[in-house]
């Protein structure tokens, strides 16, 4: 009885993600949510109450399936690398999750009542660009705040964009996206240090050769594609 109980609160629960993700608290119907779910009005108030506790019950589903996410999110050398994988998997699950889209529409619904989602991810990327800014990844002149501005607008507008599933051409953009934004973020790793070293041996050998990064990381590669099938969104 207690199995059959929860695999009903659970399908109720996913039917008003689905319901509130499509038609935002005003227009989520708790009809509309029973046929779905294949049961009936008293078992969704038996387990749930009203539409606002449902309501705060999917809002919990989607922060804790953001929070799996950025745990998930293997960890990077290079910070600004970790930070394009970090914004292209909020704008994945906004795109696959139903309970993050959900979340998503009714913090727009009902501003104040829902915990917003920037509370979940908006401190990691602010630490991944404390960190690229302590190991001298940022360019010469761009604040740490300044760059937080930026990338919230990034990752909101890409959570944002029109499309319910990942494809190829969606993939493309997002990569030259970031390949912009990346050039105006990160600092030139050769730098002018680098730049005296191969005037010296170019006058004293003839030739010059390219030295790698300063501190010993990689370059960040703009053309690597971002994976994001770590991050626990539903198949597409």
């Amino acid at each position: 009885m207690q199995e059959r109980a929860a695999r009903t609160r659970q399908a109720v629960l996913e039917a008003a993600a689905d319901e509130f993700a499509e038609r935002g608290y005003e227009g989520a119907s708790l009809q509309r949510m029973v046929w779905r779910a294949a049961t009936s009005i008293g078992a969704l108030t038996f387990h749930f109450g009203t539409k606002t506790a449902l309501a705060e019950e999917v809002s919990a589903g989607g922060h804790a399936r953001f929070e799996r996410c950025l745990a998930e999110l293997a960890a990077a050398p290079d910070p600004l690398r970790e930070l394009r994988t970090l914004i292209g998997a909020l704008a994945r699950l906004a795109h696959e999750d139903t309970f993050v889209r959900a979340t998503r529409r009714l913090e727009a619904d009902r501003p104040g009542e829902v915990p917003p989602l920037t509370e979940v991810w908006l401190p990691v990327l602010r630490g991944l660009l404390d960190r690229a800014h302590d190991s001298q990844r940022l360019r010469p002149g761009v604040s740490p705040e300044d760059a937080v501005a930026l990338l919230a607008h990034l990752a909101e507008g890409a959570m944002a964009a029109h499309g319910a599933t990942r494809d190829s051409a969606r993939d493309a953009v997002w990569d030259s996206v970031w390949n912009v934004v990346l050039h105006g973020l990160a600092a030139d790793r050769t730098g002018q240090a680098g730049q005296a070293d191969r005037t010296g041996q170019a006058d004293r050998t003839g030739r010059t050769d390219a030295p790698g990064p300063s501190d010993g990381t990689e370059p960040t590669d703009v053309t690597e594609p971002t994976d994001l099938t770590e991050c626990g969104a539903e198949p597409s």
